[in-house]
C-alpha cells in the first residue's frame, strides 16, 4: 500500500491558473454534500454579497455630484441638469449627498457583514462534518494503513488542516470572489465613462495574471513541503510523547530535542521562503498599480483640460481604477494562504480517498450470536506480496475449546490472531467461524462478538467505569460491577478517590500493571463474548498480580472459545491444543502431554524454560 507522502507525491502538479490557484474544484466536488446542506446560509451569504458590490459601484458617485455640480464655477446651469436638485442650495445639496455616501457606506457594510457571517458559518458547518467524516474515516481504515501511517501526521491533517481551509474561506477566498465580480462590474463602468483610460488600465491586466501564475505555483511546490515537514514535527512529537517513560529512563531528552529542534527549522525555513515569495508577489503588483495609476491620472488630466470628461468623472474613474485593483493585491497578499488551503485540501482526500482493504462486502449478512466453531483452512498471509508471514495454516476448533498458540517471537501467533479479528484478511485460503466465512460477516458486528486481552492493556483516559463499558455500551451499572468482580478488580477500584467515577490518566498511567490489566480483563468479561483472545496476558507481571489475573482469567474463558497467546509454557499446560509455529507454520500440534512424549521443539522449549526455573 502507498505512504502518505507517496500519494501526495501523485497528484499532478498545477499547469494552469485554475488548477494552480486555487484548483479548489476537486475538493468542492469531493465536499459537495455538505455545501448542499448548507443552501439556506449560502445563498444569503451570496445575496449580501451581491448587494455589497452594488453598493460599492455606487459608493463614489455622491462624490462625483459634488465635484461636478458643487465646486465647479457654472454651478447653476450644470445643477439644471438634474431638475429634482434643482430647488436646493449649495449647503443643502452637499449635505444631501454628504449623507448619501453615509446611508451608502452604511449599507453596504450591513450587506458585508451578513455575506461574512453566512459564509463564515457555512464554511464551519461544512468542514465540522468533514472533520468529522475524516476522523471516522481514519478510524475505519484498515491496519495495513494504520502500521504505516504517522500518528501525528493523521492528527494534523485532523486538526490544523481542516482549520487552515475554514480560516482561508472566510479570510482570503471570500474576498478574492468578492472583489473579482467587483471589478467586472467596475471594469464595465469604466468603459462607459471613457473607453481609452479604461483600455490603459486593463491592458495591465494580463502582466499581473502572468505573474500571479509564475509566482503561485511556485508558492505551491513550497506550501506542499512545509504542510508535509509540519505533518513530520507533529508525528516526531506524538512519539516521543506518548513515549515518555521510555524517553526519561533512556536519557534520550537530548537527542530528540536536537531531532526536533532540527525539524522545526527546516520547517521555519520553508514557511519564510513561503512569505518571501507572497512578498515578493505583492510588492510587484504595487508597482504595476503605481504605474497604471499614474498613466490613467496623466491622460485623465489631458482629458480633462479638453473638456472631454468632467473633474467628476476623473474622480470616479480613478476611484474604480483604485478599488479595481484591490482583488490583485487581494490575491497577491492571500495567494500563499490560498494555497496552503488547496494543499491542506489535498492532505484531507488523501486520507478520504482511501479504502479500506477490510470491509464489509456488498452481500455481507448480520452476524447471528456465534458458538465458537473456528476453522483455518489452507491459510497464508503476508503484509507485503513479497514477505509471507504466515503459510499453510490449517486447523479446527470446535465451540469452548481453548487454543495456546506458543514458539519463538516473530513465528506468526500474533499476526493469526490478527486474522481471526479479521484486521487483514488471508492472501491465500480462508478462515470460517461457524460454517461461515469471516468475509461473509459484517466486520463491526463479527467483532463484537470476540473479548480481547492483550499484553498491553490498553485503557483510556475516561473513568473507571467508562473503560470497562466500552466492552459493550448497552451494559448496565450491575453489569460492569459484575464483571470487575469476575476480573478481580472490584475490591481495588472501591478503593481509589472516586471509585468507579475515578477518570484514569492517558492510557490508565495512574494504575499499576496489574490493575490496568484486570480492568482490561473486566472489559472483555462485559462483552460476554463466545469467541476470547488472548495475548500475553500476564507478561511483565508481578508474580501476585499474575495470580490475581489469571484467576480472573479462568473465570473469563470459561465454556468460550479461547485462544491463549504465550511464552510461558507452564500456564497453558491444561489447554485443549497447542499449536507450535516457527516462521509462520505450525510444526506441531497436540496437548502438552502429546507434545512432551513426541519430543520436538515444544519438548525442548519446555525443558529449557524448566532449567532455567530451578536455576533461579
Amino acid at each position: 500500500m502507498p505512504s502518505l507522502d507517496s500519494s501526495t507525491k501523485k497528484r499532478k502538479k498545477p499547469k494552469n491558473i485554475k488548477a494552480a490557484l486555487p484548483g479548489i474544484s476537486e475538493i468542492l466536488r469531493r465536499f459537495a454534500p455538505q455545501i448542499r446542506q448548507q443552501q439556506g446560509l449560502l445563498i444569503m451569504s451570496f445575496l449580501g454579497l451581491m448587494t455589497e458590490i452594488a453598493l460599492h459601484l455606487l459608493q463614489p458617485w455622491p462624490l462625483k455630484l459634488i465635484f461636478d455640480y458643487i465646486l465647479v464655477p457654472d454651478f447653476q446651469t450644470k445643477i439644471a441638469e438634474l431638475p429634482f436638485l434643482s430647488g436646493f442650495s449649495p449647503v443643502t445639496l452637499v449635505t444631501i449627498f454628504s449623507f448619501s455616501l453615509i446611508g451608502i457606506v452604511a449599507l453596504r457594510s450591513f450587506a458585508a457583514y451578513y455575506s461574512v457571517y453566512g459564509m463564515a458559518l457555512a464554511a464551519s458547518n461544512v468542514l465540522s462534518e468533514v472533520r468529522t467524516e475524516l476522523y471516522s474515516h481514519i478510524q475505519r481504515l484498515s491496519l495495513s494503513f494504520h502500521s504505516k501511517a504517522k500518528t501525528g501526521d493523521l492528527i494534523t491533517r485532523v486538526t490544523s488542516d481542516i482549520d487552515k481551509i475554514r480560516e482561508v474561506t472566510v479570510m482570503a477566498l471570500l474576498p478574492l470572489i468578492a472583489n473579482t465580480l467587483t471589478i467586472v462590474g467596475m471594469v464595465a463602468v469604466m468603459f462607459w465613462l471613457h473607453w481609452e483610460l479604461a483600455v490603459i488600465a486593463v491592458a495591465l491586466f494580463p502582466l499581473f495574471i502572468f505573474l500571479t501564475y509564475r509566482f503561485s505555483q511556485r508558492i505551491r511546490n513550497v506550501v506542499k513541503s512545509h504542510r508535509k515537514r509540519e505533518g513530520a514535527i507533529a508525528a516526531s512529537a506524538a512519539e516521543s510523547i506518548s513515549a515518555i517513560k521510555i524517553v526519561q529512563a533512556l536519557s534520550l531528552q537530548d537527542m530528540l530535542e536536537e531531532t526536533f529542534a532540527n525539524e522545526n527549522r527546516r520547517s521555519l525555513q520553508t514557511s519564510v521562503k513561503v512569505k518571501k515569495l507572497s512578498a515578493g508577489l505583492e510588492r510587484l503588483v504595487e508597482l504595476i498599480v503605481g504605474f497604471a495609476t499614474a498613466l490613467v491620472l496623466w491622460r485623465g488630466v489631458n482629458l480633462v483640460l479638453k473638456n472631454h470628461i468632467t473633474p467628476g468623472d476623473l474622480l470616479i474613474f480613478v476611484n474604480y481604477f483604485r478599488i479595481a485593483f484591490k482583488p490583485m493585491r487581494v490575491l497577491a497578499k492571500y495567494v500563499g494562504q490560498i494555497t496552503k488551503a488547496t494543499a491542506s485540501g489535498e492532505r484531507i482526500l488523501d486520507i478520504l480517498d482511501r479504502v479500506p482493504e477490510v470491509r464489509d462486502s456488498r452481500f455481507a449478512i448480520d452476524t447471528p450470536p456465534l458458538k465458537g466453531h473456528v476453522k483455518f483452512d489452507n491459510v497464508s498471509f503476508g503484509y507485503e506480496p513479497e514477505k509471507i508471514i504466515l503459510q499453510d495454516i490449517n486447523f479446527e476448533v470446535i465451540p469452548g475449546q481453548r487454543i495456546a498458540l506458543v514458539g519463538a517471537s516473530g513465528g506468526g501467533k500474533s499476526t493469526l490472531s490478527s486474522l481471526l479479528l479479521r484486521l487483514y484478511d488471508p492472501t491465500v485460503g480462508g478462515i470460517s467461524v461457524d460454517g461461515h466465512d469471516l468475509r461473509e460477516y459484517k466486520l463491526q458486528l463479527y467483532r463484537r462478538q470476540i473479548s480481547v486481552v492483550l499484553q498491553d492493556s490498553i485503557l483510556f483516559a475516561a473513568s473507571v467505569r467508562d473503560n470497562i463499558a466500552y466492552g459493550d455500551l448497552a451494559a448496565t451499572d450491575e453489569d460492569i460491577e459484575r464483571a470487575a468482580r469476575l476480573a478481580n478488580a472490584h475490591d481495588f477500584i472501591m478503593d481509589l478517590p472516586e471509585g468507579y467515577e475515578t477518570v484514569l490518566g492517558e492510557r490508565g498511567c495512574t494504575l499499576s500493571g496489574g490493575q490496568r490489566q484486570r480492568i482490561s480483563i473486566a472489559r472483555a468479561a462485559v462483552r460476554n463474548a463466545p469467541i476470547v483472545i488472548l495475548d500475553e496476558p500476564t507478561t511483565g507481571l508481578d508474580q501476585e498480580s499474575e495470580h490475581l489475573v489469571n484467576q480472573a482469567l479462568d473465570r473469563l474463558t470459561q465454556g468460550k472459545t479461547t485462544f491463549t497467546i504465550s511464552h510461558n509454557l507452564k500456564a497453558i499446560q491444561d489447554v485443549d491444543l497447542i499449536l507450535y509455529m516457527e516462521k509462520g507454520q505450525i510444526l506441531e500440534r497436540g496437548t502438552h502431554r502429546e507434545l512432551i512424549r513426541f519430543s520436538g521443539r515444544y519438548a525442548a522449549m519446555y525443558a529449557l524454560q524448566s532449567a532455567v526455573e530451578v536455576r533461579s
